[in-house]
């Protein structure tokens, strides 16, 4: 371990790991023109419309964890750059859907199997993405994704 993390309280490492997988996702994805964020965006999109939804603003945002206003400045963006189309919602005239143009998904193919790949490196030291540590790794992380932050606790009682 690193003098860095020697005693780091589990926050600290929380942040240093999702600051360290941002930088080496931005770096992956650097060539293609998208950052990190952009690259979240575009892949959750793949991955909705692959299973037959067309999202708006934001469920993007609610699905992804940003806030709606970055999604919606990060979706100005990248339609301009002609990866995504923004279209008022039919029968919510507040609501924008998203979808993915052609370059849009060839754009977003290449970065998803680049980041697949970063993803294999990453994980490697549990064993790999489908290895018995990364399953339990992913679960502890989803049961604090889980938690509410967002209110006092003695709030609650």
């Amino acid at each position: 371990m690193s003098t860095a993390t020697e005693g780091a309280t589990p926050g600290f490492l929380v942040w240093r790991l999702s600051m360290k997988w941002r930088v080496a996702v931005d770096r992956a994805v650097g060539p293609l023109g998208l950052t990190h964020a952009q690259y979240s965006l575009l892949g959750s999109l793949y991955g909705m419309e692959r299973s037959g939804r067309r999202p708006s603003q934001r469920e993007l945002a609610d699905h992804t964890g940003m806030e709606a206003l970055y999604v919606s400045k990060l979706a100005r963006a990248l339609e301009g750059a002609g990866v995504i189309e923004r279209t008022r919602d039919a029968t919510d005239s507040r609501a924008i859907r998203l979808t993915l143009t052609e370059h849009g998904r060839e754009v977003t193919g290449r970065a998803i199997a680049i980041v697949q790949d970063l993803h294999e490196r990453f994980l490697a030291p549990l064993g790999g993405p489908g290895s018995p540590r990364t399953k339990a790794f992913t679960a502890e992380l989803a049961a604090l994704l889980g938690t509410p932050l967002d209110t006092d606790p003695e709030e609650q009682s």
